[in-house]
């Protein structure tokens, strides 16, 4: 067997995913003078490793399906991934709690004891919630993002009566560390804006991103036929679940002056170099480039997004007005720019209670101590 280090992509090399008509992802080795082959487990695995180099060497592949007991973690997680509640993810956030949920199979909950994937769920306690937390201390993001996803698959549980109680409800998120993606200032776009002048599509890119406050995943798909007597109509795909999740916003001076300046004639607005649409994740990857050639190298298309809640709030935006222009489900991050508004707005206009009052001789008046 090969003793090599596989860098951690999201799959290793040759490998790719696929998804059945119940929605389970299964992972198949396709490389040229091999047998498509099934792989089994979790990607990284030492089980997974172990077949796929022996599928890589051309050995016939062994049925090394796992045998799911009907009271165990993993058995509990695959009725999760077949539930409503997962299937009403978008795809994205669905593959990415996928892999977080999947990872915990190969936890050792006690050295003693078997992997988590094969224990009881019954039996979770809060103890080994917090456990499975702390395991990613280091990264509070990833620590944060696992929690999340255990708590969704218990709220499921109790929503069924599979168990009475959620062990993970008392446990708390690690703090952030930061503000997350850096919030664009009012001088770092028009120093983008003069690298990139109106008429590119980097320029176009900004644009859409600050005056309308999209995602990626959304800017990639806006084009003409969402543009009526000068209102942009579109449903985020964050939410495009729901029913209720279109926005419709009014196109901005400055955003029309970027629409005038389009040459071409495709059907989204951004375009590769080879005229086709972006993915979300390319145009993330392009858009840092964009960055980086403008000089700045730590700003990032979400960052733009960041921007634009803060200058609108800033400017007097009401929790419910944020909430309508960026599509927020409810105000807790609206409540997190108006917050930040209102402290900075309060300190401007007391600032002037804490200056020492002039001397007589007309310069400031210190104390001795």
């Amino acid at each position: 067997m090969r003793a090599k280090q596989y860098s951690k992509r999201r799959l290793p090399p040759y490998c790719v995913e696929d998804v059945d008509r119940f929605g389970n992802v299964r992972v198949y080795l396709r490389k040229k003078g091999r047998p498509k082959t099934r792989l089994f487990g979790t990607p990284y695995t030492p089980s997974f490793m172990s077949a796929y180099e022996k599928a890589l060497d051309g050995e016939p592949a062994a049925n090394t399906k796992h045998v799911v007991k009907r009271v165990s973690w993993r058995w509990l997680c695959e009725q999760y991934f077949r539930s409503p509640e997962f299937n009403r993810l978008s795809l994205r956030t669905g593959s990415i709690r996928r892999r977080i949920l999947e990872a915990t199979f190969e936890k050792k909950i006690l050295p003693e004891r078997s992997c988590l994937g094969d224990f009881p769920f019954a039996q979770i306690s809060r103890k080994i919630v917090v456990g499975l937390r702390d395991d990613l201390q280091s990264k509070s993001e990833a620590s944060n993002a696992r929690l999340k996803a255990l708590r969704q698959v218990f709220k499921f549980a109790t929503d069924r009566e599979f168990v009475a109680v959620d062990p993970s409800h008392s446990v708390k998120y690690f703090p952030a560390k930061g503000d997350g993606f850096h919030t664009w200032t009012i001088e770092e776009i028009k120093t983008f804006q003069k690298y990139h002048p109106i008429g590119t599509q980097a320029n176009l890119a900004l644009a859409l991103l600050l005056n309308l406050g999209v995602r990626r995943s959304d800017v990639v798909l806006l084009g003409r036929q969402h543009v009526k007597n000068g209102v942009l109509t579109f449903k985020p795909q964050k939410t495009k679940h729901l029913s209720d999740n279109e926005l419709k916003l009014p196109i901005l001076p400055d955003l029309q002056h970027a629409f005038d300046a389009i040459e071409h004639q495709h059907l989204t607005f951004l375009i590769t170099a080879f005229g086709k649409p972006f993915s979300a994740a390319g145009f993330g990857n392009r858009f840092k480039k964009w960055c980086a050639e403008a000089g700045l190298p730590h700003c990032s298309a979400h960052g733009l997004r960041k921007a634009a809640a803060t200058i609108a709030s800033e400017n007097g935006a009401t929790e419910r007005q944020l909430m309508a222009i960026f599509g927020w489900r409810n105000s807790k991050m609206a409540s997190h720019y108006t917050k930040k508004a209102s402290q900075f707005a309060l300190a401007r206009d007391a600032m002037r209670l804490i200056e020492v009052p002039p001397s007589d001789s007309g310069g400031t008046l210190i104390q001795k101590v």
